[in-house]
């Protein structure tokens, strides 16, 4: 693997970790039989639908900066240390909407890095 791969390898990985956390807390907020507000709603639908299109774009972006093979063991790494991360969080966060917003939010943020990343890599 090239070493220029490097960072943007750690950045996918984080960012591959921040989305699979987010899907994990998400998930935690299902069936909610009817007790949850239209924020509440809002909030869980909406990051969501955030994560998934920072998902495609990162994705994306983070697959011309580096190689497959190295993408797959990462992000699988990603993947298999979600549920072992999300236990460091307090139960009381995790089962908020707090987990949603920050989850995302950070997801969002490395997704935008590694469009930039590639952006500034493809300019010159």
């Amino acid at each position: 693997m090239p070493t220029d791969s490097l960072i943007p390898l750690i950045l996918f990985m984080a960012f591959v970790l921040a989305a699979s956390l987010h899907g994990l807390a998400a998930s935690g907020h299902f069936p909610r039989g009817g007790k949850a507000s239209i924020m509440e709603t809002l909030l869980l639908f909406g990051t969501m639908a955030l994560v998934a299109a920072c998902a495609v774009g990162g994705t994306a972006r983070a697959l011309n900066l580096i190689p497959w093979y190295a993408a797959v063991i990462g992000g699988g790494l990603s993947i298999l240390a979600a549920p072992l991360v999300l236990q460091w969080f307090p139960d009381r966060f995790v089962d908020g909407s707090g987990a949603l917003a920050v989850f995302a939010g950070l997801s969002t943020g490395l997704a935008m890095l590694l469009i930039a990343l590639a952006a500034a890599r493809a300019a010159g």
